[in-house]
């Protein structure tokens, strides 16, 4: 019995462990304090989380399926640095993705969505006159899952997903100015109108409407963004992993033979 029920078990606990580190590294991440372009280290990680390095080194494995981590061969794994024109190919990318979304939702709202819908954009109201960007920052994440959740199906969540995951940072930079915050809402608020009105075409638009003036709040508060040159990325903190490279995270088309 010793050697047959532990494999299963053991089995079972490392993909749940592999799941509560990959969640941990992928908050580091998008809070900032693991900076874009910085290497992985995985021995620094299990220390700092308590664990093997096993599972540190299948959540990075994970966090690279997800867009957030590039693994070079011989080199390492860097935090994904995401250059201002792919920022704005994504935001374009969720914008259709969210139109759709809208489309459907007012050709037919799920009970309950238009309450949902509402109760989350009175609580931005809210942060936005507090002045509470991190607060309104949550609350936008709920609010645009709970668009996909409403008028997608799991595929298209999975890849709306994976394209916010590379935004985040940019994105909340995007909305710490209240005025900014206001102006995100009121789309919001539209939004709303056309889903009670029933109006899918009105809804497609405003949803597309809503994630250009993502992208266009997006560039006006980063200098790179009207650059031919993809040289901004999303900011971040410091971490006690290994110091970020000077220059892009090396990338497996340019490594040299060895």
């Amino acid at each position: 019995m010793t050697g047959e029920a532990p494999t299963e078990i053991t089995l079972l606990r490392t993909r749940s462990l592999t799941s509560v580190v990959r969640q941990e590294i992928e908050r580091l991440i998008l809070t900032g304090a693991i900076e874009a372009g910085s290497r992985l280290n995985e021995q620094a990680l299990a220390a700092r989380l308590g664990v093997s390095r096993g599972p540190v080194r299948e959540a990075i494995r994970g966090l690279e399926r997800q867009g957030l981590v590039v693994t070079v061969v011989n080199q390492g794994s860097y935090v994904r640095k995401v250059s201002v024109e792919e920022a704005l190919e994504l935001y374009d990318l969720r914008a259709l993705l969210t139109a759709r979304a809208c489309e459907v939702i007012a050709a037919g709202p799920p009970p309950g969505a238009e309450a949902r819908l509402a109760a989350l954009v009175e609580e931005m109201e809210r942060a936005a006159e507090a002045d509470d960007a991190p607060r309104y920052y949550a609350l936008n994440l709920q609010f645009h899952d709970a668009l996909m959740e409403l008028g997608s199906g799991p595929r298209a969540q999975r890849i709306y997903a994976d394209l916010g995951n590379e935004l985040h940072l940019f994105r909340r930079r995007a909305l710490v100015q209240p005025e900014k915050m206001r102006e995100s809402n009121a789309e919001h608020a539209a939004l709303l109108a056309a889903f009670r009105a029933r109006d899918p075409a009105a809804a497609r638009a405003a949803g597309e409407a809503h994630i250009r003036g993502g992208k266009r709040r997006f560039a006006a508060s980063s200098p790179g963004a009207n650059s031919t040159k993809p040289q901004q990325t999303a900011p971040g903190g410091h971490d006690d992993q290994e110091s970020p490279p000077q220059h892009d995270p090396p990338q497996p088309a340019r490594r040299r033979r060895r």
